[in-house]
């Protein structure tokens, strides 16, 4: 295991500490052929030479995800996928909020198998497959952008691809409480430089 994800569970609110640990145990468990690494600063799980999933704690919450678009697609099927937060589960702020560890390696060990099948498509791959045109971003985000000037300039400064990420997943909230929240995550976001997908982005 790696010395890098030790230093970082360790570094973890208490509150987080059990639930990476409890998910570093699982995936171990389910994939014993997973290597640790560090990727934009959070733990990594590789099979093979791809990533397979990775976690991250905050402040307030812990979020885990699968890579390939392919597991992507069998979580939305079983309804599991929760849009709040990243990841695959939300935000998860105890043990309680973790799938059954049954489900879980279940999961785990299909996410393996989809790239021992060689079936193991990277969300990069599909993101970039299409082009489409920029949409007219929702109102209350342009406004937020015009009262932030950091923000703003950010927005312009990224490409049509990567603004239009933006604006379609702010465009996609339901509720009006879910795209105040996503408003403020992308103009967090944004004054840092991130594009929308910035956990998938290449290190190099």
């Amino acid at each position: 295991m790696s010395v890098k994800i030790d230093e970082y569970i360790a570094k973890a609110a208490p509150f987080a500490q059990p639930i990476l640990k409890h998910l570093r145990q699982l995936v171990h468990q389910a994939c014993p052929g997973v290597k640790e690494t560090i990727k934009w600063s959070r733990p990594f799980f590789e099979y093979k030479g791809v990533i397979l999933c990775n976690m991250s704690a905050f402040t307030n919450h812990c979020s885990f995800g699968f890579w390939g678009s392919e597991m992507g697609a069998v979580l939305r099927d079983q309804k599991v996928v929760q849009e709040e937060g990243m990841g695959s589960f939300g935000r998860l702020a105890s043990l309680a909020d973790l799938p059954p560890d049954q489900k879980l390696l279940a999961w785990i060990g299909q996410a393996a198998a989809f790239i021992d099948n060689g079936q193991h498509t990277s969300p990069m791959t599909a993101r970039r497959s299409v082009v489409k045109p920029l949409i007219q971003p929702p109102a209350e985000f342009s406004a937020a952008l015009r009262k932030n000037k950091r923000a703003d300039a950010a927005f312009v400064a990224l490409s049509p691809s990567c603004q239009r990420e933006y604006i379609e997943w702010i465009a996609g909230a339901k509720r009006p409480e879910t795209r105040d929240k996503r408003i403020a995550t992308a103009l967090e976001w944004i004054e840092q430089g991130k594009q929308r997908n910035w956990k998938y982005e290449s290190a190099g």
